[in-house]
């Protein structure tokens, strides 16, 4: 008896201290509503995460975006999170208009993704075809400081204009803003999203719809990390003609907190799943490893740095 009792002692001794390599991780994955891009290849990332990380249990959770994302990341309650470069640089500087009350000194970049295009969006009977047009009607800027809202003031400070100038603004998430429009209670949405974005798409099918153009001498005015873009014709129903925006892009994010193993594993199944992102979303075919490392405000996880020195692409 005494030699059994000293067996399952000894064994539960040698349980306790097995490598915490055995012990479940959870990676909490912080996406955007569920009608924009980042919630269906947050979902992606999530299934490949835990297919494929050993001991790994996976969640993925709608948020506000960017800004909620990036001070989830710093109060240790995510370990990846989508963000827009313009509100992960503004949250690094611990910008406070921006949404930031301090620095988010414990932020870590995973990678560059694809480019948000700026898609500002009317109802056709709303008379609004240009930028000037707002003036005096009633606009969508996103959920209250989110990377999408951010970007709305950008774009109107560089067209002379403030929410002052409008008739009316909503503060709205994508599926929202559109329902508003279908019941034409609103005239425009500016959404901050990949190309194709289902909220979008839903509207065209539904009425008819004017895609505002942003100028490239807009765009200039604000300089990066905005760039100049184009939404290609018939990327949502009625759009006909290329229509000229900005762009600002995307980046996968992490936390200091994280190890530096599961920050490599992490980026590594990212960059090596790119059809199955790609499947997930359109916006996906355009995450390229070639770009993956470059352009972070913010400094690479050394989990990350280890991928791209295997791969060449830091030296």
């Amino acid at each position: 008896m005494k030699r059994t009792i000293f067996g399952v002692a000894a064994a539960l001794a040698l349980a306790a201290s097995a490598p915490c390599a055995q012990a479940q991780s959870f990676i909490n994955v912080l996406t955007g509503g569920t009608s924009g891009v980042y919630y269906p290849l947050g979902v992606a990332i999530g299934k490949i995460y835990g297919d494929k990380i050993p001991n790994v249990k996976t969640q993925v959770q709608a948020t506000k975006a960017s800004v909620e994302n990036l001070i989830l990341l710093q109060q240790g309650r995510g370990e990846i999170a989508f963000t827009l470069g313009d509100s992960l640089k503004a949250a690094w500087d611990g910008d406070e208009e921006a949404g930031f009350k301090s620095k988010l000194d414990k932020l870590r970049t995973i990678g560059a993704i694809y480019p948000n295009y700026i898609q500002i969006v009317a109802t056709a009977e709303s008379g609004i075809k240009t930028l000037a047009d707002l003036k005096g009607k009633s606009l969508s800027v996103g959920a209250p400081k989110s990377g999408t809202e951010l970007n709305s003031r950008a774009i109107l400070a560089a067209a002379g204009m403030s929410y002052k100038d409008l008739g009316k603004v909503e503060y709205l998430p994508f599926a929202e803003s559109v329902d508003l429009m279908k019941n034409r209670q609103l005239g425009a949405t500016l959404q901050s999203a990949g190309l194709g974005v289902a909220s979008l798409k839903d509207l065209s099918t539904s009425s008819p719809i004017v895609v505002v153009s942003v100028p490239k001498e807009t765009v200039d005015k604000i300089g990066l990390p905005f760039i100049a873009a184009t939404i290609p014709a018939n990327t949502y129903t009625g759009q006909d003609k290329d229509v000229p925006t900005a762009a600002v892009v995307n980046y996968l994010v992490t936390s200091s907190a994280v190890s530096d193993d599961l920050a490599y594993q992490m980026t590594k199944l990212v960059y090596e799943s790119l059809p199955e992102l790609a499947n997930a979303h359109a916006a996906g075919k355009e995450i390229k490893l070639e770009t993956a490392a470059s352009g972070s405000p913010v400094p690479l996880h050394p989990g990350a740095i280890r991928y791209y020195k295997e791969k060449g692409l830091i030296k």
